[in-house]
């Protein structure tokens, strides 16, 4: 790879640490800060709403006002989120901050930086080498999101350890997302003019940075919201917080769980570039899906933590595989000088989508008669999902599958 792509990378596995780190406690961090369940429902929404009113601006304008410009205000708005986190539980004030900052309250990507990085990424490789470095790409922010969460464990363990309350030591990890912020500054500085698009004919007339391309987006974006309102249902932070309640399952435990996870959900990405090389990227998509979404509804059906943990797991080892798949489904079949607004209008679908789940199902969770029905409510919403997307792009290949060679 290039400088520019292993800066990019380098940036990914900086910035997925911290949304790793946050999202194993930032639930049990605001239940202990004073807000009661549909609050800290209420607060993980907004985070998301935010994040989409931001990152929508931001993605369909990044061709025209600069890539490298637009990821280094997503680094600022990162670093600020985690300041005035760290420094107050005013709910209001979090309210504004989780609005305007860039959190990942679900250990997944946020703000712009997933659909320009991408872009800018595309414009640095060969068109046939997309989908693999794409899994490399995911698998290096899951393997960095799965040590995010191992040392929030081990460092809240220890404070805690030392005689430092649960609310204090859990700051000290909001407080270090700041400074993941700044990084992510400082390497996007380094990045060069390599990356960005080609100059743009300013007389198309455009809708959300797109022309051409405009009804597969959107026709891409409304599917992937509903996949990903059926995530934000099982959010990582939530299912944290699940294992909480539920079982009793300490912040350390939680970090050791979530590391396993990420790990086995890193591998399967990496796994699925060689899939989609033999079968495409549309049918990689969808059979690698299905079964992870019949284990998600199975984990709070097991009676003893063991269980459940196991099939959390086995659901990890293969949920990611379509993920890959889809990011360079997308950037495939639009223009190069749509790939930005493409990636960011269908992760802005996905971040609306996930930001509905954490109303219902913070509240649910809290109630042990309930707790299971967000789970049963993702993987059969997610279900559905597959199927139609199946339906609707079996037959539109993208360039590079073996069925349009």
């Amino acid at each position: 790879m290039t400088r520019d792509a292993r800066l990019l990378f380098a940036a990914r596995a900086v910035r997925m640490f911290g949304y790793g780190s946050l999202a194993v406690i930032l639930a049990i961090y605001l239940s202990a800060a004073g807000l009661d369940a549909a609050a800290i429902g209420l607060l993980l929404s907004l985070t998301l709403v935010g994040d989409t009113v931001i990152s929508l601006w931001l993605t369909t304008h990044a061709d025209r006002i600069g890539r490298r410009r637009t990821l280094m205000i997503g680094g600022l708005l990162m670093a600020a989120a985690g300041l005035v986190f760290a420094s107050t539980d005013v709910f209001a004030i979090l309210l504004l901050a989780a609005t305007i900052g860039v959190l990942s309250p679900s250990g997944n990507e946020v703000g712009p930086f997933l659909a320009v990085e991408q872009a800018s990424l595309s414009e640095v490789i060969p068109d046939r080498r997309r989908t693999s470095v794409f899994a490399w790409y995911n698998l290096v922010g899951s393997v960095a999101t799965a040590f995010g969460a191992l040392a929030t464990g081990i460092v809240v363990g220890l404070l805690r350890a030392n005689g430092l309350a649960e609310l204090d030591a859990d700051r000290v990890v909001i407080a270090s997302y700041t400074i993941v912020g700044f990084v992510l500054i400082a390497l996007f500085a380094l990045v060069s003019g390599a990356v960005e698009v080609p100059p743009v004919d300013q007389s198309i007339a455009r809708r959300l940075g797109l022309h051409k391309s405009r009804g597969i987006v959107l026709r891409l974006a409304a599917l992937f919201s509903l996949d990903a309102f059926a995530g934000g249902l099982v959010m990582q932070s939530l299912l944290a917080f699940w294992f909480h309640e539920r079982f009793g399952v300490p912040e350390a435990a939680l970090g050791a769980i979530f590391f396993g996870a990420n790990i086995l959900a890193a591998i399967s990405a990496l796994a699925a570039s060689r899939l989609a090389a033999r079968f495409g990227l549309i049918n990689t998509m969808v059979f690698t899906h299905l079964p992870s979404n019949v284990l998600l509804i199975l984990v709070p059906l097991m009676p003893v933590l063991p269980l459940a943990v196991f099939v959390l797991l086995a659901r990890f080892s293969i949920s990611q595989m379509d993920v890959p798949t889809r990011q360079s489904y997308t950037i495939s079949v639009v223009e190069p000088d749509e790939r930005s607004a493409a990636a960011g209008v269908t992760g802005i679908a996905r971040t609306t989508g996930a930001a509905i789940g954490p109303l219902i199902a913070a509240p649910l969770i809290a109630i042990p008669a309930l707790a299971a029905l967000p789970f049963l409510l993702g993987g059969g919403l997610k279900i559905v999902y597959d199927l139609l997307l199946y339906r609707a792009f079996k037959a539109r290949p993208a360039p590079e599958d073996p069925a349009s060679r």
